[in-house]
């Protein structure tokens, strides 16, 4: 086991006594009375009028429970915000409302128009969550990571693979794909990314290559983040007590969705009536205040929970600096020389090196160069001075790649290197073992 640098083990009971100092003020009644009131009237709606089956689909969904995991649950309540903003567009409102000029529909017209303007906010509010807590998981776990090559190289992926999700996401707007398709392959998307952390922290998949090389990674950090969903891992403890008061949020806006979309279809035989008008602007009020009330809170807990905490302490900072390290003095006049034989394309030549400074700062030259099977040579990075270097490069062609640090050009001053060098072999997504394990539970 490697060191933990005087890290705290992180298990449900260590959430649990910080989950302690952070409790969530209960949800206003109203939460529940309004999805009630809602749920009623969307129910007098489909009464002599049947649901088409996408509104039975609807319907089946607002009497189930929602979903366990919560950020499957702040999907769920972007999604269908996403949908509401859909069924506020003007374009989208019923015929009668778009061709009445009554003073009463007029009203109602207003009412909408208030309606968007805080979905809309909310939303905004939503999709920044998201990406800054998305954000600072990965930049949390890769501060325990070797600040060299080897995080660089897991950083490449990510962006390589956030790359991918994107232009999946873009085919399918582009294919016509509905809102509701969208969503459901951004959460397939997010279920990936859990499944690359429990890669990462086992050594498996798309880490498989990387993680061996990553000597001083804490064992309690990947013990964490491969056992972080674990059906009474550290997150349900998380999801014991704040998932209630958002599951009846997402409950809420589901029937709010709902209800919408069950009286826009009926709306020239049925019109609203003023109680259900004043029902529903009372319960997107309470909704979009109550989620980014929720939002901000839960920024709170994560923004400083122990799991999110810079681990840039003394001890584990001398522990990477002191990480695979070689040393060597290059005489003056004199060169240093490594010779790496790479056996596959794609296979990854890094480095990492610094000069020891003295009272003067010293320089070295540095290069790195190929031989093929037939002894001619190619130059991959062109010869310069500098004092320290960290870098990487993908390489094209099996053979011979020398890595060269020059120091003939000095007279009279040795300089003494400190260096790290590595040849990793490719680093292959086996799609394969992905897509055999079992979903994860958050």
């Amino acid at each position: 086991m490697a060191s933990t640098g005087g890290l705290v083990p992180i298990t449900r009971a260590f959430l649990a006594t910080y989950y302690d100092k952070y409790p969530f003020d209960p949800l206003p009644d109203g939460v529940s009375r309004l999805s009630s009131q809602i749920r009623s009237f969307g129910q007098d709606l489909i009464q002599g009028f049947p649901p088409t089956q996408g509104e039975s689909l609807l319907i089946q969904e607002a009497d189930s429970q929602p979903p366990h995991k919560m950020d499957e649950n702040m999907w769920k309540n972007r999604e269908h915000i996403e949908e509401i903003l859909f069924l506020l567009e003007i374009p989208h409102w019923p015929p009668l409302l778009l061709q009445s000029s009554t003073s009463e529909i007029a009203e109602f017209a207003i009412v909408l128009g208030k309606f968007k303007d805080k979905f809309q906010t909310t939303l905004r509010i939503l999709e920044s969550f998201q990406a800054r807590n998305s954000e600072r998981v990965f930049n949390t776990v890769m501060t325990y990571m070797p600040q060299d090559f080897r995080g660089t190289l897991i950083r490449q992926q990510k962006e390589r693979s956030e790359r991918n999700k994107q232009a999946e996401v873009d085919a399918l707007i582009n294919s016509g794909g509905s809102i509701g398709d969208r969503y459901a392959l951004l959460w397939k998307q997010q279920m990936e990314r859990r499944r690359q952390l429990v890669q990462l922290g086992s050594a498996s998949g798309v880490y498989k290559t990387l993680v061996k090389y990553l000597v001083g990674v804490p064992q309690v950090l990947l013990d964490f983040i491969r056992q972080i969903n674990d059906d009474d891992g550290p997150m349900e403890e998380q999801r014991q007590r704040y998932g209630p008061p958002l599951y009846s949020l997402t409950r809420m806006v589901l029937v709010i969705r709902l209800f919408l979309s069950l009286a826009w279809r009926r709306f020239e035989a049925l019109k609203l009536n003023r109680l259900q008008i004043s029902v529903l602007e009372e319960a997107v009020d309470v909704y979009t205040t109550e989620l980014q009330r929720f939002i901000n809170f839960i920024s709170e807990v994560f923004a400083n929970s122990p799991f999110f905490i810079s681990a840039e302490d003394g001890s584990m900072l001398e522990m990477r600096k002191n990480d695979e390290y070689k040393e060597i003095t290059v005489p003056a006049g004199k060169s240093y020389e490594i010779s790496l034989t790479v056996e596959s394309i794609n296979s990854y030549i890094a480095w990492d090196f610094s000069l020891v400074q003295g009272k003067m700062n010293m320089d070295i030259g540095f290069s790195v160069e190929y031989t093929n099977n037939g002894g001619e040579k190619t130059l991959i990075l062109p010869y310069r001075r500098c004092e320290s270097d960290q870098g990487n490069f993908s390489t094209c062609m099996a053979g011979n790649y020398k890595l060269i640090w020059d120091n003939s050009y000095s007279t009279f001053f040795k300089k003494a290197l400190r260096y790290k060098v590595d040849c990793i072999p490719p680093v292959l997504e086996e799609l394969g073992e992905a897509s055999e394990r079992n979903e994860l539970e958050e």
